[in-house]
C-alpha cells in the first residue's frame, strides 16, 4: 500500500476513534482500547486534546493504569489541567515520577496547591524533592526546563572507565547527548560528545578529548536566551550551572524546540492582539474576554482615523469619488506595514536586528516602501484615473500611495525598535500602533492633496 494511502486510513481510523469517545451512547470497544494503548504518547495527547473537553476523561479511564506518562507532557497547559482532575492520585504521582523533572514541574504547575502537596508526598522522595526544587525557579527561567539527570566525569578519568561507569550506574539520563567534564568544586570544564566517547580507545585520557569552555547556561537564564545560545553555536545539549557556577543539570536541545515554538506562537498571538496565553482550548467567554481589550484599543485607534476623515467632510461631499478610494490608500499602507513589522518583531526576537544595524533596516525599510509604492501609484493611478475619467484625480491617489506606503515601510520597522528599546515586546501593541499610523497618515495624505489640487 502506498504511504499516502496508509497514512490517510490510519488518519480516518483515528478520526473515527475520536467520533466514538465523543459520542455518550457509544460504548469504546475492545479494537478501540488496543488503538489507544498502541498509540505514541504524543499521538495519544493529540487525540485527548481534540476531544471535547467533557469525554476526556473516558481515555484517562479506558487506559488507567496503561497511560503513558509522556503524555500528560505533551498536552496543552489548558487540556492538562482538566485531565489531571480525571486521574487516581496514586496514579497521578507514579506517572510524575517517572517523567523528566522539567516535565513533572510542568504537571505540578496545572495543579492547586493542596492538590499539588498531596501528589509531592505520593511521588518517590528524590523525585518530589527535585521538583520542588524545580518549581522555585522563575517559570520563563532555564531552571524549569533543565533536567537534573546527566552525566558528570573527572577530566582525569580514562575512556574505558566513563564507558564503565556508564554501564554500571543506575542513575544515568534515559537520553543524553554529551558527557559533562568537572573540575573543583564541580565546575564544568568541557564536554564530550557522546559519539565521541564511543569512538575513542579506552585508555585515552578524557581531557586530551574534550571540547574545554563549553557553552553554559545559567539556571537563572530566560528560556528565550537559551533557546538564541542553543541556535547560535548549534548545540545538542548544554550544561546548567547555578550562582556558584556549579553544575547542577542540563538543557536538551527537545527542551529548546518547545520553547522556540511556544515563543514563535505567542508572538504570533501578540501580533494579532489576542494575548499569548489564548489557544482553541480556551473556554469561549474567556475567548471573547482576551479579546476585548485589544478590539476595544483597536476601536479607539478607528476614531481616530474617522476623525482625520470628518477634517475633510466638505472635499469629500464635492469630490465624491474620494470617499470611494479612501479605503484603497489606508488597506495599501496597512498591508505593507503589517509585511513590514513582522519581519522586524522577527528580526528583533532572533537578534538580527540590533542598535547597530538599525539605520542600515530603517533604510532599506523606506526604500522598499519607495519601490512598491512607485509601482503601485502607476497601477491604482492608472486604474483611478480610467475609472472616473480624471487625471488629476489619478495623480492624488497615486502620490498619497507613495507617501503613505514610504511611511508604512519606516514605521513598520521603527515601531518595534521603539518597543524594544522602552523594554515592552515588539509583538505586544505594535500592530495597533502601526495601522493608526497607516490609517491616519493614509487619510491625510489623500484627501489633504485632493484638497489642495482638485478644489
Amino acid at each position: 500500500m502506498p504511504e499516502s494511502q496508509a497514512t490517510a486510513t490510519a488518519e480516518e481510523l483515528r478520526l473515527e476513534l475520536i467520533s466514538r469517545l465523543a459520542d455518550a451512547g457509544a460504548e469504546p470497544s475492545a479494537s478501540d482500547l488496543a488503538y489507544l494503548q498502541s498509540s505514541h504518547p504524543a499521538d495519544l495527547a493529540d487525540i485527548i486534546e481534540q476531544l471535547p473537553s467533557e469525554f476526556r476523561h473516558r481515555v484517562v479511564h479506558l487506559l488507567d493504569e496503561n497511560l503513558p506518562a509522556g503524555t500528560l507532557a505533551s498536552l496543552s497547559r489548558r487540556v492538562l489541567a482538566g485531565v489531571v482532575a480525571a486521574i487516581d492520585p496514586g496514579l497521578l504521582a507514579r506517572l510524575a515520577g517517572e517523567l523528566e523533572t522539567d516535565d513533572a514541574a510542568y504537571v505540578l504547575e496545572c495543579l492547586d496547591e493542596s492538590r499539588r502537596a498531596g501528589l509531592l508526598a505520593n511521588m518517590p522522595a528524590s523525585e518530589a524533592e527535585l521538583a520542588r526544587q524545580a518549581l522555585e525557579f522563575q517559570p520563563d527561567s532555564a531552571g524549569r526546563i533543565m533536567q537534573r539527570d546527566y552525566v558528570a566525569i573527572p577530566s582525569y578519568w580514562t575512556i574505558g572507565q566513563v564507558i564503565d561507569h556508564l554501564r554500571k550506574s543506575p542513575d544515568i539520563p534515559d537520553e543524553f547527548y554529551a558527557l559533562f567534564v568537572v573540575g573543583a568544586r564541580h565546575t564544568p570544564v568541557g564536554t564530550i560528545p557522546l559519539h565521541r566517547a564511543m569512538r575513542t580507545h579506552r585508555d585515552v585520557c578524557v581531557a586530551d578529548i574534550m571540547t574545554r569552555d563549553p557553552k553554559v547556561v545559567q539556571v537563572s537564564a530566560d528560556r528565550e536566551d537559551v533557546a538564541f545560545l542553543f541556535d547560535q553555536y548549534e548545540l545538542t545539549s548544554a550544561p546548567v550551572v547555578d550562582a556558584q557556577n556549579r553544575l547542577i543539570g542540563m538543557v536538551t536541545v527537545d527542551d529548546v524546540v518547545d520553547v522556540i515554538q511556544e515563543e514563535a506562537s505567542e508572538d504570533m498571538m501578540r501580533l494579532a492582539g489576542v494575548g499569548a496565553e489564548h489557544d482553541i482550548y480556551t473556554a469561549a467567554f474567556q475567548t471573547a474576554r482576551n479579546r476585548f481589550n485589544w478590539l476595544l484599543i483597536n476601536l479607539f485607534t478607528a476614531f481616530l482615523a474617522s476623525a482625520a476623515i470628518a477634517v475633510f467632510a466638505a472635499t469629500i461631499e464635492q469630490v465624491v469619488a474620494l470617499a470611494v478610494l479612501m479605503p484603497i490608500v489606508a488597506s495599501m499602507g496597512g498591508n505593507a506595514g503589517m509585511q513590514t513589522l513582522t519581519v522586524a518583531v522577527r528580526a528583533i526576537a532572533t537578534r538580527e536586528l540590533t542598535p547597530a544595524n538599525a539605520m542600515r533596516v530603517l533604510g532599506k525599510e523606506v526604500l522598499v516602501g519607495t519601490c512598491n509604492g512607485l509601482a503601485f501609484a502607476v497601477l491604482t493611478g492608472l486604474g483611478a484615473g480610467v475609472w472616473f475619467s480624471s487625471v488629476p484625480i489619478g495623480l492624488v491617489i497615486g502620490a498619497a500611495m507613495i507617501f503613505n506606503m514610504v511611511v508604512a515601510g519606516l514605521f513598520g520597522a521603527l515601531v518595534p525598535m521603539m518597543l524594544e528599546r522602552a523594554r515592552v515586546d515588539p509583538a505586544h501593541g505594535a500592530a495597533v500602533i502601526l495601522t493608526t499610523v497607516t490609517d491616519v497618515v493614509g487619510f491625510f495624505a489623500f484627501l489633504g492633496l485632493a484638497q489642495l489640487t482638485l478644489l
